[in-house]
């Protein structure tokens, strides 16, 4: 007789926690849908997209041929894509792609100031109402940025000279939460994690490579990270699998209560 699907007692294994606790949760999705004219990093070119063979036409299958960069849309970022010799995609472990998810939120800051990031004090207020962040676990910094998805210009917020104006990550935020919290990656729902001022005005990807340089991987271009929790969810990461791979477009997703 096999077992009632209702009753997580006669479960096997992990079939049980799924049933108790993450059959009823909540799936938010945090990528966007990718296509042609999409928002992306000034120096990429655009996506190419068409059919190999179509339906339409009498073919037996409906083939799409897509061609982008591998930073394309919402992405995922290991330490090969600025460490000559770092992780590839193909290198990053499967049990880093289901983690401990927290979301610090400066969204209020980002209002008032576009090029805002966040500071030790923000981590600080985050972990008095939720505890330390904890090991191993992902961090995505929400900006509420992603509202202006898939608009480019209000994405890169041009000022007159062609500087952006977006937020980004801050050192001593990053280097609390790599080196002293020990988180495995972080996230950010803008097109840079150094902010549109410091790429855009001054070539400046520093922090980018801070994160990688520590073997640790991001995901760019995040969204809907104002319908997670700030605490108690979890990351589920996922992309495929090209063997030496810097770069490729992503799905996240958080799961909650």
């Amino acid at each position: 007789m096999s077992p009632n699907p209702d009753s997580s007692e006669q479960l096997p294994g992990l079939w049980a926690a799924y049933q108790q606790h993450l059959r009823g949760a909540t799936y938010t999705d945090l990528t966007h849908a990718f296509f042609p004219g999409q928002p992306r990093f000034p120096a990429f070119p655009d996506q190419t997209f068409g059919n190999f063979v179509s339906l339409a036409n009498g073919a037996l299958f409906e083939v799409h041929q897509y061609g982008f960069v591998g930073q394309w849309g919402t992405h995922v970022d290991p330490p090969s894509h600025m460490v000559a010799g770092g992780r590839t995609i193909s290198e990053l472990s499967v049990n880093e792609m289901l983690l401990p998810l927290c979301v610090l939120n400066v969204s209020e800051q980002v209002k008032a100031d576009p090029d805002y990031r966040p500071t030790l004090a923000d981590l600080e207020a985050w972990e008095k109402q939720h505890g330390r962040v904890p090991q191993g676990g992902f961090v995505a910094l929400r900006t509420d940025w992603h509202q202006r998805w898939p608009d480019r210009e209000r994405m890169a917020n041009a000022d007159a000279e062609g500087v952006a104006h977006f937020p980004g990550w801050s050192r001593e935020v990053l280097k609390a939460l790599l080196e002293e919290r020990g988180v495995v990656a972080v996230g950010h729902e803008t097109t840079d994690t150094d902010g549109g001022m410091s790429s855009t005005r001054d070539g400046d990807y520093s922090l980018e490579a801070y994160i990688l340089g520590r073997d640790c991987w991001q995901l760019e271009l995040l969204t809907n990270l104002d319908k997670v929790p700030e605490t108690g969810a979890l990351l589920l990461a996922s992309w495929p699998n090209p063997k030496g791979g810097s770069g490729f477009p992503a799905r996240a997703v958080a799961i909650h209560l």
